[in-house]
Parts: C-alpha cells; structure tokens; sequence
C-alpha cells in the first residue's frame, strides 16, 4: 500500500518540476535580454550605492585640541597661532601683518615649528598638527 503512494507522489513530484522548468526556460528565453539588462542594472545599482558610502566623507565629531600635544612638542601660544594662520594658507607677509610682527620673525617662528614637529615643509607640518589633533 505504501509503495503505490510512494510511487504516485514521486510521479507527481517530478512532473510539477517539469512544468516549472518548461516555464522557467519559456520565460528565460523569451524574456532573456530584459532579464540580463535588469541584473545588470540592479548590480550597478548596488554597486553606486556601495561606493557613494565609501567615498562620502563621514561628519567629524567635535574637534578637541590635544593640549597636552601642543605642551608636550613646546609649542608656544605665537608659534600655534602662526600655525593655524599657516593651516589657513596665508603667506608670510601676511601672517606678518595680521600679528604685527615683522616677516623675520614670522619665518623664525615657522622655522621653530618645523623643528617641534620635525617636519621640512609647511604641507607636511599642517599634516603632522592635523594627526596630533593639534589642528581641525
């Protein structure tokens, strides 16, 4: 008795297999270059939004100066203040101007963080400050 049921359940297993095969390659072939272009397009789609949140800059929590960097390097309050005036991109003459202090003692106050940072270029200093969260 059991073997007859066995039997027609594992005739009517395989045949409703069949069908949905038959209708899957029904559907594949007629549909095929749609379907390869809708796979297509959902992979490109993924992948766009996969690199727009890895390129995307991630907002900044609140800068916090590290002071015990700036105490610890010998930074002093007017050599800080030309570094950010550096970090900001102004020249020498500038900077000379906007403290009252002749460009002489601009360069010597540059030359003095290049020291404290151990750094050769201004680039490289306003990196350097940047790491130690001496600068935003």
């Amino acid at each position: 008795m059991l073997r007859p049921i066995l039997l027609y359940g594992s005739g009517l297993a395989a045949a409703a297999f069949l069908l949905e095969w038959l209708n899957y390659r029904h559907v594949v072939h007629r549909w095929s270059t749609e379907f390869y272009i809708a796979c297509i397009a959902v992979v490109f789609v993924a992948l766009g939004i996969w690199v727009g949140n890895r390129l995307t800059a991630r907002p900044r929590q609140m800068f916090v100066r590290n002071n015990a960097a700036i105490s610890a390097l010998g930074i002093s309050a007017r050599e800080f203040e030309v570094l950010e005036m550096l970090a900001a991109g102004h020249a020498n003459k500038v900077i000379a101007r906007q403290l009252d202090i002749s460009p002489n003692t601009v360069k010597t106050h540059v030359a003095r963080v290049y020291e404290k940072l151990a750094v050769a270029s201004r680039t490289q200093a306003i990196q350097k400050a940047r790491m130690l969260d001496i600068l935003p």
